[in-house]
């Protein structure tokens, strides 16, 4: 299960609960319904009691009309064929729900209570033997998209963190048919994996859209399994708020493995949305939901703030792990932090960058052995274009490192004590055990 720092909330887990527990549906508030159906009997009594005098003055009266309500339903209609319910519908039977089936411990003793009758797909406890024994159970819930049919398989994609740890899946379709599915591949690094299943009942596939085409403030729709499948399909709207964020990415021991480049939105993003589609007034999935900003990291509660990895992104990792089974990306092999994020009292003694560069990324590690440090590049030298390309951000430059392979060369421009230099680095594959041999 992915863990993301501590301001994100999971997805993979729609309740909260530790692998193995039952997901508790959300039920009525009984305390709610209470309340409510007293107020509504007392607001009949006080009606009735009212009425009645009433009635009883006015049948003395002679009027009876109050027997003929006139009340009518309005005969105006309003078009709801819109492009937002046009583009829900283009994509709504791709959605579908990802159930994480995990193997769990169960014996005779009834220790499982209701949970051995009601567990999502494993065993019941009256199977069990003396001695403890595995059964699948639903760990967890989320959402995926249907994006490919090929002959007999078809394809989705989802969240590595829905998937991670399952001893089996099963995929809940739109028209609420259970098929199985099998991994085909995960990456932590971008939150992404593909799920084969049998293609005879998929009826609907999505098409992706153009990411770098979006604009902050453009219409998007949500589309997924919030709190699991008993909301399947649902949907929400709202609007980019940001073309691209840049967010850490921790791996399950709780270390920051590096950073992922993200789209903002306020579309309603709830638990188990995680791997849903977010999708643009054209019925194109521009972005795979992953997580939402829960808090701001002092307390402070924060709304609307979610962020969905960019579809020109995720297309390039799916036809990684379609083909390899994984992904293997180049990499500078170095520790990085935006310019901007760089005072500029440092900027000027520490950097000494001329008051010209606004943009950039400035290297704070060169790990040994890795592309940069054979290019000879040095920490706290300011890259601020690759491969002929201005890079004004982490983000920047990552996305113009994924668009090569391992041992392509492209060129770089850097300043080191003001001065601007060039050269050539030869890209490698990305090791993260680099990381604990710093220079």
């Amino acid at each position: 299960m992915r863990d993301f720092p501590q301001v994100f909330m999971d997805y993979n887990n729609t309740n909260n609960q530790m692998p193995g527990q039952e997901p508790k549906r959300p039920g009525k508030n009984k305390g709610l319904i209470k309340v409510a159906v007293v107020g509504l009997v007392a607001g009949l009594l006080g009606g009735g009691i009212a009425y009645g005098g009433a009635s009883a003055l006015n049948h003395n009266n002679g009027d009876t009309s109050y027997k003929n309500g006139t009340t009518k339903v309005s005969n105006v209609t309003v078009k709801t064929n819109s492009d937002a319910t046009k583009a829900f519908s283009n994509v709504k039977g791709a959605v579908v729900s990802v159930v994480n089936m995990q193997k769990q411990s169960s014996n005779s003793s009834g220790s499982d209570g209701l949970y051995g009758i009601f567990g999502g797909g494993g065993q019941s406890s009256e199977k069990s033997s003396d001695s403890d024994s595995n059964s699948l159970q639903t760990a967890s819930e989320g959402s995926g998209v249907v994006y490919k049919k090929s002959g007999k398989d078809a394809y989705i994609v989802t969240n590595n963190h829905v998937v991670s740890g399952s001893s089996a899946l099963e995929i809940i379709l739109s028209n609420g048919k259970k098929v199985s599915g099998k991994l085909v591949g995960s990456d932590a690094t971008t939150d992404l994996a593909v799920i084969r299943v049998d293609s005879d009942n998929i009826k609907t596939v999505a098409q992706f859209g153009d990411s770098s085409a979006i604009q902050a403030g453009q219409s998007v729709l949500a589309i997924g399994s919030p709190l699991g499948s008993e909301y399947a399909t649902s949907v929400t709207q709202g609007i980019i708020s940001a073309k691209k964020r840049t967010v850490p990415v921790n791996d399950e021991s709780g270390k920051q493995t590096g950073d992922a480049t993200v789209i903002q939105t306020d579309a309603a993003i709830n638990p188990g949305n995680s791997g849903g589609a977010l999708v643009n007034l054209a019925g194109q999935v521009i972005g795979i939901n992953s997580m939402k900003l829960a808090s701001s990291g002092n307390g402070t509660s924060v709304e609307g703030i979610g962020f969905a990895i960019p579809s020109n992104e995720v297309v390039s990792i799916i036809n990684q792990l379609i083909t390899n089974g994984k992904v293997v990306r180049p990499a500078l092999g170095v520790g990085l932090v935006d310019l901007s994020n760089v005072d500029s009292n440092s900027q000027k003694d520490t950097l000494k960058l001329p008051s010209s560069v606004t943009g950039g990324v400035v290297l704070m590690k060169i790990y040994d052995g890795s592309a940069a440090q054979k290019a000879d590049l040095k920490k706290y030298d300011v890259i601020t274009e690759i491969d002929g390309k201005k890079v004004s951000s982490q983000a920047d430059l990552r996305d113009v490192l994924y668009d090569h392979k391992v041992g392509d060369k492209v060129s770089v421009k850097y300043y080191r004590d003001g001065e601007l230099k060039s050269g050539d680095i030869t890209l490698s594959e990305s090791n993260t055990q680099l990381a604990d041999q710093s220079k």
